[in-house]
């Protein structure tokens, strides 16, 4: 059985015209959650805990909107033919030890652009690092499919060179990581190991697969 509505939790355009890809735009409403208050990822120390953490968050938002409908609707027949899509990515690198760091959005204070300066010299130039979402969809009745799609990003060693003009562009701003690879981005990239949507935000090839999962025969 085919759905009749998709309801994407996310405020984020890029996820919105990647699910489209997939999915016929009137079918689409998006639904963020109304609290935006995530999970932080200081205290995990692998990448276990990590993945572990990005399907919990992924998990919250979802369990919002499902909330929010069967509190709404009371139609059960429409229930099982809506499916909520969750989703979050998280930009991981490799620390001074070793140790896998997350990197989310650059702050909104004025130092955003040294911020993101350090990421490129410290953690992007010359390195791969890797770009993670982890994707929960469920449906009003329960029924639930998830996991996390991890693509490799390799720098360029230069990335000084165009660096001023890239802070200049404001394109950092609102990205995980600090920059967009569908976008100006895409010029310090070399090598992309993996998914291309998933560096954007949504894995539209795992996606297809976990509708397959919650379909009804």
């Amino acid at each position: 059985m085919s759905f009749r509505r998709y309801l994407l939790a996310s405020r984020s355009p890029r996820r919105l015209e990647l699910l489209q890809l997939v999915v016929h735009p009137e079918l689409i409403a998006v639904m963020p959650p109304q609290s935006s208050a995530e999970a932080g990822f200081d205290d995990c120390v692998d990448l276990a805990a990590i993945r572990q953490r990005m399907l919990e968050i992924a998990r919250h938002k979802a369990s919002q909107i499902r909330l929010q409908l069967n509190q709404e609707e009371s139609s059960l027949f429409e229930r099982p033919r809506t499916l909520i899509i969750a989703a979050d990515t998280a930009v991981i690198v490799q620390g001074p030890q070793g140790e896998p760091l997350v990197l989310g959005q650059p702050p909104e204070t004025d130092d955003w652009r040294e911020v993101v300066r350090g990421w490129f010299l410290d953690f992007y130039a010359g390195k791969t690092h890797l770009t993670a979402t982890a994707v929960h969809v469920i449906t009003p009745d329960g029924r639930s499919a998830e996991r996390v799609v991890e693509t490799r990003v390799t720098f360029h060693q230069d990335v000084s060179r165009w660096l001023n003009w890239y802070l200049l562009t404001g394109e950092s701003r609102g990205k995980a990581g600090g920059y967009a690879l569908q976008g100006a981005g895409s010029l310090f990239v070399d090598r992309v190991e993996g998914s291309l949507s998933n560096v954007v935000g949504l894995p539209v090839e795992a996606l297809l697969e976990l509708f397959a999962e919650v379909s009804l025969k």
